[in-house]
């Protein structure tokens, strides 16, 4: 009976499941409910790519659970760094700046996993494929992700 509602309600770990995203190094899978969303992240250790960012009307918390996460959160003109290590947790409620982030990979597979959850549910975030929309700290929105403001299809 329980395979008949794996698929539906249970997502077991499948390395084919994570999606690349536009930047080098990342890798993810959404799982979307009604009103909270799931992104598992597998990053690259000393990938780039992470700007200073906010979310406008979500929360997000995150968890690092293999390798380490060296990033900025709070007020926008701090400088202040902090790392997280495994089974660590960070809390971003809507407009907290962070991110500029430095991710350490572990020992076995140099890479950063971290699971972040957002409610609610980011609509750019429902499917593995769609890019996400975030406010950067120069109040321009980046669409794709790339860490470049877009205009009109232009990379600025």
């Amino acid at each position: 009976m329980t395979v008949a509602y794996s698929d539906q309600y249970c997502h077991f770990f499948d390395d084919a499941a994570f999606e690349q995203t536009t930047r080098p190094g990342f890798r993810r899978r959404v799982i979307t409910g009604e009103s909270l969303q799931l992104c598992f992240w597998r990053i690259d250790g000393g990938a780039t790519g992470s700007y200073l960012h906010q979310h406008d009307s979500h929360e997000q918390l995150g968890i690092v659970f293999r390798g380490a996460l060296d990033f900025r959160i709070g007020e926008v003109d701090s400088e202040e760094r902090t790392t997280l290590a495994a089974g660590e947790i960070y809390l971003a409620p809507a407009q907290v700046w962070h991110g500029d982030s430095l991710f350490i990979g572990d020992d076995e597979l140099n890479e950063c996993w971290i699971l972040d959850v957002f409610s609610p549910p980011r609509d750019d975030l429902r499917s593995a494929q769609a890019e996400p929309t975030v406010t950067r700290v120069d109040h321009a929105v980046d669409d794709n992700d790339d860490g470049n403001v877009d205009t009109n299809g232009v990379s600025a």
